[in-house]
């Protein structure tokens, strides 16, 4: 079985309040005949805090998409190897060790990929395969997680890095006036995120099953408009009631691999608004405990996109109460309207060897144990 190791986060050290994207809005569009709309929108989002790649100050100037790009090009190359090299510590592994790099960002443009950069960059064979996905926001984490399943099944005991690089920032439109488009300037946050699936051995989720759903006759509800200016983001108002469409989705994959999706141990949900973790709680009769660590990621760092998955499975690691079987889900959504999701339960060998060696009887030893004497 491959494995989920345990993630590695950056964000930047540019941070802004909740208080302060209030006060930008009523400043910036203090005519606006929508204001208090969505003023309201955006303090219902439950973020208290984001990090931006740089200064709030350069964010909210537009150089021109040419200069953007750069800038996306010059941080990224800045911030990856740092978290790739803990996320490879965190899987017991080296670069050399890596067959495939799966890079996934919608917030740049680089060609070649980072993932040739990294590859020259950071000691990575020269064989090592390239994935670059670039075109599904914010579910391109789980997709990721899902495509490296798959390599691992294709192709026995290969190790797959994961990058996930978001300045979301750097799409920040001034001419954008929308109510959907302002919403979006107080919502989203700037990350980069690292994770090891090992096809053998390692400590995390053992990834069992996955899958895709799209939503038929969605494809306008998030996208993007490519212009001169560069990347426009659209959101459509009704984006917000998407779980009910991808819920059932959740549960059928779930009915697949025999498990009840409304009975599992952890769930690492991509949470682009708090109506998502809200609705699915309804929808899959959960209480809202069981989202808390998506839920950490939106209050505290915002919509970091593609990076929203890897920090909330970063918490569950950190949180260390998960336990050797425990069964989980993984859930990513985005443009399309696309779910992908994935299935597993906790492989921790140092559990089990600590659990043996604790059912090991006075007076007799491990070895004496197993031989039966």
């Amino acid at each position: 079985m491959a494995t989920l190791c345990k993630p590695s986060i950056a964000v930047p050290d540019n941070i802004i309040t909740m208080e302060e994207t209030l006060d930008l809005a009523r400043t910036l569009h203090a005519g606006h005949a929508q204001l208090p709309l969505v003023l309201r929108l955006i303090g219902n989002t439950g973020v208290r805090t984001r990090h931006l790649v740089q200064p709030i100050e350069e964010t909210l100037k537009h150089p021109g998409f040419e200069e953007r790009n750069k800038v996306y090009e010059a941080e990224a190359k800045a911030r990856v190897p740092e978290v790739v090299r803990t996320a490879l510590a965190n899987a017991e592994l080296g670069a050399e060790d890596i067959d495939l790099i799966v890079y996934v960002s919608c917030t740049g443009f680089m060609m070649p990929s980072m993932t040739a950069w990294l590859i020259n960059a950071m000691g990575f064979r020269d064989d090592t395969r390239q994935l670059p996905i670039a075109q599904l926001g914010c579910a391109a984490g789980g997709a990721a997680i899902n495509r490296a399943h798959d390599f691992c099944l294709a192709y026995p005991g290969s190790n797959v890095l994961i990058v996930a690089c978001e300045f979301c920032s750097l799409c920040y439109q001034p001419v954008d006036i929308g109510v959907g488009s302002l919403l979006s300037n107080g919502l989203f946050g700037d990350a980069v995120a690292a994770a090891v699936v090992r096809g053998e051995g390692g400590t995390g989720m053992s990834l069992e099953r996955n899958g895709s759903h799209l939503v038929p006759d969605t494809e306008d509800w998030i996208s993007y408009a490519v212009r001169g200016t560069g990347f426009h983001f659209q959101l459509d108002k009704r984006v917000p009631t998407t779980m009910k469409m991808l819920a059932p989705a959740l549960r059928t994959l779930s009915e697949q691999h025999s498990w009840d999706v409304s009975g599992l141990d952890f769930y690492i949900i991509h949470a682009g608004g708090p109506r998502i973790l809200d609705d699915l709680c309804h929808f899959l009769d959960l209480g809202p405990e069981m989202f808390a660590h998506s839920r950490t990621t939106l209050t505290e760092r915002g919509n970091i996109a593609s990076c929203v998955v890897f920090d909330a499975l970063n918490r569950l690691f950190e949180e260390g109460k998960v336990t050797e079987g425990a069964r989980g889900l993984i859930a990513g959504f985005g443009p399309g309207i696309t779910a992908e999701m994935a299935l597993g339960a906790w492989r921790d060998p140092a559990q089990v060897a600590a659990h043996a060696v604790a059912s090991v009887p006075r007076g007799r030893s491990a070895t004496q144990e197993r031989a039966g004497v």
